[in-house]
């Protein structure tokens, strides 16, 4: 029998329990305000449910009751300058976390007069619940999207699982900037079993981030318990296992939740890296609404009854009465202002209904207009109005050499480094094989070591990461090595990245650029081969470009690095060896996003194209003798067409084909062709023509990915058509 040898953790885990001299050695105040935090939660929410029952409320409530105390305890122990996020049951974190910034130094609420900054704080929280324009995003968010920068809430989320990555970019921005502020993530026990958390938290050991990594166990993702999605149920094992320093608390008790997040902050600060705390918790409601869970039958009556006698709300009032800190008198004085301050809220909201109805309803002059559904997809590219634009024709030849499109992705990426300390770049294997796997960040170890920043295989983890980083003061730029991987990263490339400007109310900038290989006819078969133009066209919130040669290149990648918007830059690998005139000493300069360049004129009709198949197709009308005006769009989201040359070109040629060479599924061709029907019917002599790859993805064999892709014959074939020849 072979022998078995245990094996012991040097990674601490341990259960944190609170003694007497904890609760007495207190400072008094500070129990007082997180009293009053805690009874401003519990009534806004109630009023919440209230609303919700009067058919107030569009879209679900996710009420926190019997939860807030341990945020309030948690949130104590931060300043308004840490980070934060949370899920989409988040209303005690935000609101806990608001009055906290908002709260005078020096605040007694037996003794003080109630700050009048909180009443604000309340109107504009309920109002964002509510779907109105005075909400914190102007009624976008509602219960599950929140966020005020400067309070330090970043964001909160609807997808399970989908915040914690981001909170691990603030707090990989926090430690680029050599700051000393702290991030908290909170997740539920539901997200403890989602890849994305589990990507998180190891990304946030990897590289020995600031942050605590909060895990509310209430039991129950929506109905299921915790029992039926893992074996093992004690959260905060996960940690173990990666490195990370681990705790388990009782989430009802005010006191030990704020001293485990004591003992994390001394950890982290003394240790670096990560904690994670399990708070143990319940939700007295279902998933959201008003009524229990025991009234959908999923847990017993008998367990709601024994976890409400730990209710916080009960629990520490009356501990404070013992210990003397607050009198009935004071008590009830809190009750009261913390009603009334929620109850004044929700009158500067809504009214009854005339005619003797008495239905609560929202006042008409609250609802945001609907003229303003589409502000703030993107940004309005203010911030490179300055920037100087050239084109290749500008340039001193005598002054310029020859330079490889593969050269000149490492040699923009250095210039951007050293123009900008916020800029910074990730993915996998990029700081290895002497400029990653293509020698696209080649040199750059170098120089920026800790700029550089080596991956696990987590596409979803570090993009959501590259987000996080982003939205606090970094500009990252993200590799992601092949096409096909960003379905792996889609929850965060999609999801998140691709809507977190609109839905937080449009005036938040997400400034990163998204690296990625377009590598068909490579024989890297049917995963490694895709163009994902069209993908990210579905998001209008992307700006995309697919540069054609690597003076285009530069410029606009220049333009991509100063964007506010998320940028996503197709490379296409069969062009990685192909070289183009270059300025020797000017990389700074910039080619504006939605401008294409006439490639090639002519006559006989428009063609539309970009990255590889400009060439093809100038090689393409050269064999036929059609003389085609080719247009090279550069910028190919849909919101971002140059439609001004394209519509000009048509008018001249009243033909118009559109050139891909990926697979026809996915692509971006059918997008376009149907807005230009739209926008140039008059002037069109005969039907679009649409020229793109076969329905079957690139396989490996030869023969085959070259039927899949369409080549030069299709687009001759294309030129004939429609020229009618």
């Amino acid at each position: 029998m072979a022998k078995l040898i245990p094996l012991v953790s040097d990674t601490l885990w341990h259960r944190i329990e609170t003694e007497p001299k904890d609760w007495e050695s207190t400072d008094p105040a500070l129990l007082s305000r997180m009293l009053e935090q805690l009874y401003i939660i519990r009534a806004f929410e109630e009023k919440v449910l209230e609303l919700f029952k009067a058919g107030c409320i569009h879209g679900p409530a996710h009420a926190s009751i019997g939860q807030e105390g341990g945020a309030v305890a948690a949130i104590s122990t931060l300043s308004s300058s840490d980070k934060l996020n949370a899920t989409h049951r988040a209303h005690h974190q935000f609101l806990s976390k608001f009055l906290s910034h908002k709260t005078p130094k020096n605040y007694d609420p037996r003794s003080n007069n109630f700050p009048e900054d909180f009443n604000e704080i309340v109107y504009k929280s309920l109002s964002e619940i509510m779907g109105l324009k005075d909400g914190y995003c102007g009624g976008r968010g509602g219960s599950m999207h929140m966020r005020w920068d400067e309070a330090g809430v970043l964001g909160t989320n609807a997808i399970v699982g989908g915040n914690p990555p981001q909170a691990v970019g603030y707090a990989l921005a926090e430690k680029l900037k050599k700051s000393n502020q702290l991030t908290v993530t909170f997740f539920g026990d539901g997200s403890m079993q989602n890849g994305a958390a589990y990507e998180a938290l190891n990304l946030g050991a990897l590289y020995d981030l600031p942050i605590i990594f909060f895990n509310e166990n209430n039991l129950y993702g929506v109905s299921t318990h915790v029992s039926e999605t893992t074996r093992e149920t004690r959260l905060s094992a996960r940690g173990i296992g990666l490195g990370i320093p681990s705790l388990e608390v009782d989430g009802m008790d005010m006191i030990a939740v704020r001293k485990s997040m004591e003992w994390a902050k001394e950890h982290i600060k003394n240790n670096k890296g990560p904690v994670l705390i399990e708070a143990q918790t319940y939700r007295y409601f279902h998933q959201h609404g008003p009524m229990k869970g025991s009234a959908f039958g999923y847990r017993p009556k008998e367990e709601e009854k024994t976890w409400m006698k730990k209710d916080p709300y009960i629990t520490f009032p009356k501990k404070l009465l013992e210990l003397q800190v607050i009198n009935n008198s004071i008590l009830d004085s809190i009750l009261n202002h913390t009603k009334e301050v929620v109850d004044s809220a929700a009158l500067r909201l809504t009214e009854t209904e005339t005619g003797g109805s008495n239905q609560l309803k929202i006042k008409a002059e609250m609802w945001p207009s609907k003229e303003t559904v589409e502000k703030g997809i993107r940004g309005d590219l203010s911030e490179l109005k300055n920037q100087r634009f050239i084109e290749k024709e500008d340039i001193d030849t005598n002054s310029a050499s020859e330079m490889k499109f593969i050269e000149s992705i490492a040699t923009v990426q250095m210039r951007a480094m050293e123009r900008d300390d916020n800029v910074f770049i990730m993915g996998e294997d990029v700081q290895h094989l002497k400029g990653g796997t293509v020698g696209a960040t080649k040199g750059i170890i170098e120089k920026f070591p800790d700029r550089l920043i080596g991956t696990p295989i987590a596409e979803n983890g570090f993009c959501g990461m590259g987000l996080g980083a982003a939205v606090n003061g970094m500009r990252p730029i993200i590799e992601i090595m092949y096409s096909d991987f960003i379905l792996v990263a889609a929850d965060q490339l999609f999801n998140q990245i691709g809507k977190v400007r609109h839905m937080f109310g449009g005036e938040y900038p997400a400034p990163l650029i998204l690296r990625t290989r377009a590598a068909g006819g490579g024989g890297y078969g049917s995963q490694h081969s895709m163009d994902p133009s069209g993908i990210f066209a579905a998001y209008p919130s992307w700006r995309v470009v697919a540069p054609s040669n690597a003076f285009d290149y530069i410029g606009l990648f220049n333009s991509a690095v100063l964007c506010n918007d998320p940028v996503a830059i197709i490379e296409c690998q069969s062009l990685y060896q192909k070289t183009s005139l270059v300025p020797i000493d000017d990389l700074d300069y910039c080619i504006p996003f939605g401008k294409a360049k006439i490639v090639s004129p002519g006559n006989a009709c428009t063609l539309i194209t970009c990255a590889n198949m400009v060439d093809i197709s100038i090689e393409a009308a050269l064999e036929t003798g059609i003389e085609a005006e080719i247009i090279d769009l550069r910028t190919v989201d849909p919101l971002g067409l140059d439609w001004e040359t394209i519509e000009s070109s048509v008018k001249k040629t009243n033909r118009l084909l559109v050139v891909e060479q990926t697979a026809r599924g996915h692509s971006l061709g059918a997008r376009i062709v149907q807005e230009a029907q739209e926008r140039l019917f008059d002037w069109l002599d005969h039907e679009i023509i649409r020229v793109s790859g076969t329905n079957s993805a690139p396989v490996v064999s030869k023969p085959l990915e070259a039927a899949a892709l369409a080549g030069i014959n299709d687009v001759m074939n294309g030129l004939k058509h429609v020229c009618a020849l």
